[in-house]
């Protein structure tokens, strides 16, 4: 009996530079062509981290995620979408929230959502109650 298997992939997170590895991706191009093969291989979830095209910086601006969303949704309707809302570089609710806005095709399948605040090995991930 085949029992299958839910794989979730992360293409980048909210540490990883170029600096630290070029293969990092952090434009919108990048990422989704990264999540692209990845759902090749087998994926089903892609959990997506969005970066400033500019600056390789983690940012929570909708337009970075619709970019990426876009491009993914163009090639692969069916792969299931997960978009962060981190707060360890950004504590405002309204801002972690905003990509949540999206409409349409544009709008994520599902959210992480940290309740907690969380020690890492060099900074806290604070969330307000």
């Amino acid at each position: 009996m085949d029992a299958g298997f839910i794989i979730n992939f992360t293409p980048t997170g909210m540490i990883p530079t170029k600096v630290m590895t070029p293969r990092v991706p952090v434009t919108p191009e990048e990422i989704a062509a990264d999540v692209l093969a990845a759902a090749e291989l087998g994926a089903s979830i892609a959990h997506l981290h969005a970066r400033d095209p500019q600056t390789g910086e983690p940012s929570y601006r909708q337009e970075f995620y619709a970019e990426i969303i876009r491009a993914i949704r163009r090639e692969n309707r069916e792969l299931v979408l997960s978009v962060s809302t981190s707060g360890r570089h950004i504590a405002e609710f309204e801002k972690r929230s905003e990509v949540l806005d999206l409409d349409g095709e544009l709008k994520p399948d599902l959210a992480s959502l940290t309740l907690s605040s969380l020690n890492f090995n060099k900074q806290a991930s604070v969330n307000s109650p």
